[in-house]
């Protein structure tokens, strides 16, 4: 493996403290050296160099919430589609989630995945397993035997444990294995069949609602059995204004509890379900500007810490039915970077660069314990190189995914990753 001089770049490692122009040298697969006087510039020849003038050099970036759809799922997505299409995000360790087809809820669906993964994958892939079997809500799934399979947690998302008794429980097991329980939070009984948000434009529309107490009132418990149990709970594609003022009440009292947003969720109202055009139907729905300014301010004052797709892929017939009918869910993993690095830091100027890195660097390796995230000298090089004033315009017919349902078709933004360097090997370059 040749070695490699990523040069003149503005490194941003927040997990180090550094921002400041310098060279990264890559050797044998891992940082071998953080140079910040530029000496590494007369090198030798047998050096690849790579000039990162104007652009962002920071650690690979993570996404801890992605649906890769494999096993059973394929038509959607596949292992090595959607590593493809995180690799063209600027990502190089996705977190996939386990509602596939059989779901990840046993050790052999644990090892299957990771022998795809390895055998199929440009970046790194790291599953989840579930809470309960089948996804269910009804049994703890074997914790334990899916830990020494390698999951590095626990959800059910897509769906939610109504049980409080048994999310107590499983909090309990999670707790004797170091694995931190990610929830999907959603109250059954109180969102019943909605498809949209709960409020004026579902009214004229006709079509049921989606309160967002239905979100909040998960929140709220998860946050009374964290401080319980003491075992990390990390709540998933928030959305509500009342969830972001339950989860910084909790975190000020230091209840190990977290929280994460998705792009389209500060990016659309639910104004743009008007047209009753199913890319704009997800879960939780898309809600209004009072919950967009809400989850901004978190983000802004360090209430939510993590910034996440929700990537979900659906095959074009799937969609092209009636908005009631149709499934939940769009694409992420592509037009994630660019969606936040344009929303939060050039139009609200809620974060600088730094932090954003930060989110999507330091934050998830923290929470799930991932020896990634990092430049320090050592470590895996996975690098991500971004150039935040780069104008670009979102054509779905370019993405490497196997789908092809985003609402952002045609948005011009700014600011995208140029390079993704997964063990110091280039996967993805624009």
């Amino acid at each position: 493996m040749k070695s490699t001089l990523i040069t003149n770049g503005h490194i941003i490692d927040p997990a180090n403290g550094i921002n400041r122009v310098g060279d990264v040298y890559i050797s044998g697969g891992k940082v071998a050296k953080i140079d910040l006087d530029a000496r590494l510039r007369k090198h030798p020849h047998d050096l690849d160099v790579i000039d990162a003038s104007g652009l962002i050099v920071c650690p690979g970036l993570i996404d801890i919430h992605v649906h890769l759809r494999e096993p059973g799922q394929s038509a959607k997505e596949t292992i090595a589609s959607g590593a493809r299409a995180a690799a063209a995000g600027g990502f190089t360790t996705v977190v996939c989630m386990p509602n596939t087809s059989p779901p990840v809820d046993n050790p052999s669906v644990v090892s299957w995945i990771k022998e795809k993964a390895r055998d199929e994958a440009c970046v790194n892939v790291l599953p989840t397993g579930a809470i309960t079997k089948n996804i269910a809500g009804e049994e703890l799934a074997p914790i334990g035997s899916m830990h020494k399979a390698g999951i590095v947690a626990l959800t059910d998302d897509g769906h939610c444990v109504q049980n409080h008794e048994l999310m107590r429980r499983a909090l309990e097991y999670a707790r004797m294995f170091g694995l931190v329980v990610m929830d999907h939070c959603q109250d059954y009984n109180l969102v019943g069949k909605g498809v949209m948000h709960e409020g004026a434009v579902s009214t004229l529309l006709g079509l049921p609602g989606w309160p967002s107490v239905g979100e909040e009132i998960i929140v709220a418990r998860n946050a009374q059995l964290a401080e319980l149990c003491g075992t990390p709970i990390h709540c998933q594609h928030l959305s509500a204004a009342g969830s972001v003022r339950i989860l910084r009440e909790a975190r000020a009292r230091g209840v190990k509890i977290s929280g994460e947003i998705c792009p389209h969720h500060i990016a659309l109202t639910d104004e743009s379900v008007r047209d009753f055009d199913t890319d704009f139907k997800m879960n939780p729905p898309l809600r209004s500007q009072s919950d967009i300014d809400a989850l901004i301010g978190g983000v802004a004052d360090g209430t939510i810490t993590i910034l996440a797709s929700d990537h979900a892929p659906h095959c074009g017939f799937e969609k092209e039915v009636e908005f009631d009918q149709a499934p939940f869910g769009i694409l992420g993993l592509e037009t994630e970077l660019g969606l936040f690095i344009d929303l939060l830091v050039h139009k609200k100027k809620a974060v600088d660069l730094a932090r954003l890195v930060s989110l999507f660097t330091r934050e998830p390796a923290s929470l799930l314990g991932l020896e990634r995230g990092t430049l320090s000298v050592g470590a895996v090089a996975d690098v991500t190189l971004i150039d935040p004033d780069l104008e670009w315009t979102v054509d779905k017919s370019a993405s490497h995914s196997r789908s092809r349902n985003t609402p952002f078709h045609g948005w011009e933004l700014k600011g995208r990753a140029v390079r993704t360097i997964v063990a110091g090997e280039t996967v993805w370059k624009l």
